[in-house]
């Protein structure tokens, strides 16, 4: 019986130059003209042998019937990018205190430089750390935030030194970050750090003068102080013991290309690319600080075109961002960035012990919480890992980001590489559950699917080879 080329269920979406993308079950793709993909519709057999050959490989043609062996791969394929979410909580964030000498506008959270009660009990912290390993995850990392986890840096050291003890028994591979302003690093913090191989974690904007109006001290010597902390780590620690990033204010939307320059400048070999949250106490500075999605994607595209400058001129610097969408677009195993999964990693593949005692999905349900919705808590610290996995919270959260239960979400081309983000609509709306595409989450994401899409479409192969080295798992993050 002759091979007849059949369509095989497939999404597609029109991008801003003309050309339409195709997605299949199995998350592949490929670009058609309208002419190419009136003919891919109504008479595929047409179409060059090659470029059937090549859909074919995608999964959007196939045999007249059903094959078993086919079916059984795109299940696996599936399964591959759902690992990571579906493995259980590898990401455990301890924020230890509130503390923090910053001021800075778009932060989501009340802080002070004094107590004033919002630091974590060593009780809750042991707790904490024996709720970790309750995971079954080997490879774990703990995560240290605030505030500035380094005002309090007597608790950072007493989890670390807590689950150092337990691993001797549990050989579970940890891996420790601090994220911090580094304005109270010093060499013996260093020197634990070292012994331990924890990683830092820190804030970089952009040139001295747009940091320093973002993230004001007394002194306004923010940046200064942050670069002498980055200068410490290396020292001692090493270059790649420290990273950084940013956040994008309206005050950042001028000029990418310097942003970008700073960070090549400073010697780093990742910028993050990130919009604002609009969360906790961030959201009441939205006029001040906030902007369109439009303007972000503006900016984005910019500071996107500003790295690959940087790397067509040799200079090794990649766009987190990009690195994380390509990821989900071009490698078979996800690299388990919690915004973009399905169900959400919030509350399955991250957990967050904050100071005041309780369990949250994710930093920014936490956030939430410091203005009154704790409608995200997931538990009490030292209450059973089961527990919290099977709470009511916890099951709201995977319903809410399943693209086969939300709405906007089952015809979208892009549902294999994205996913709804509840924890964004609870603040947005008050709800988890809110048609998908009212959210900025959807309309940010499948703008920046769309500007991708179109990057791969016109890569050449130096470009597309750089493009595949950011997609490898390694180049994704978490949130």
């Amino acid at each position: 019986m002759p091979y007849i080329p059949q369509l095989q269920p497939f999404q597609a979406r029109s991008l801003a130059d003309g050309f339409i993308v195709a997605t299949s079950r199995s998350g592949d793709f490929a670009f058609f003209s309208p002419s190419e993909f009136d003919q891919f519709q109504s008479a595929p057999a047409t179409l060059p042998l090659e470029f059937q050959a090549e859909l074919r490989a995608r999964f959007l043609l196939g045999d007249t019937g059903p094959h078993p062996g086919t079916k059984r791969l795109i299940t696996s394929r599936i399964a591959a990018k759902r690992e990571t979410v579906l493995k259980g909580p590898a990401l455990h964030i301890i924020v230890p205190t509130l503390q923090c000498a910053h001021s800075c506008q778009y932060c989501q959270v009340s802080r002070s430089l004094q107590d004033q009660g919002h630091t974590m009990s060593i009780t809750d912290i042991e707790a904490a750390c024996d709720t970790i390993f309750e995971s079954a995850s080997q490879t774990l990392t703990v995560e240290f935030q605030g505030g500035d986890p380094l005002i309090r840096f007597d608790l950072v050291k007493h989890a670390v030194l807590h689950l150092q003890r337990r691993n001797l028994s549990e050989q579970r591979r940890i891996r420790f970050v601090v994220a911090s302003t580094l304005h109270q690093l010093d060499p013996d913090m260093c020197t634990f750090f070292k012994e331990y191989n924890v990683y830092l974690s820190t804030s970089i904007d952009g040139p001295r003068d747009l940091h320093n109006r973002n993230r004001p001290i007394p002194g306004r010597d923010s940046y200064e102080r942050t670069v002498k902390g980055i200068e410490l780590a290396r020292e001692l620690l090493g270059h790649d013991a420290v990273a950084a990033l940013m956040t994008t204010t309206s005050s950042s939307l001028a000029d990418p290309e310097a942003i970008v320059d700073e960070y090549v400048r400073l010697g780093f070999k990742d910028i993050f690319l990130r919009p604002l949250s609009s969360y906790g106490f961030a959201k009441r500075n939205q006029i001040l600080l906030g902007y369109s999605v439009q303007k972000f994607f503006d900016f984005y595209q910019r500071g996107l075109k500003r790295v690959l400058h940087w790397n067509s001129h040799g200079v090794e610097i990649r766009e987190v961002y990009a690195c994380i969408l390509l990821n989900k677009m071009l490698s078979t195993f996800d690299a388990g960035y919690v915004d973009l999964q399905s169900p959400t990693g919030a509350g399955s593949s991250v957990l967050v012990y904050n100071y005041d005692g309780y369990v949250y999905p994710s930093d920014e349900a936490r956030m939430l919480a410091e203005t009154g919705d704790k409608s995200l808590r997931m538990g009490r610290i030292g209450e059973p890992l089961e527990n919290l996995l099977q709470s009511a919270v916890a099951r709201s959260l995977a319903v809410a980001s399943t693209v086969e239960n939300a709405e906007g979400c089952c015809d979208c081309p892009y549902n294999k590489f994205c996913g709804p983000n509840p924890v964004d609509a609870q603040a947005q709306f008050g709800t988890l559950f809110i048609p998908v595409e009212n959210t900025e989450h959807c309309q940010r994401h499948k703008g920046l699917f769309d500007a991708m899409f179109m990057e791969i479409r016109t890569a050449d192969e130096d470009l597309l080879d750089l493009f595949y080295q950011w997609a490898r798992p390694a180049a994704g993050v978490r949130d």
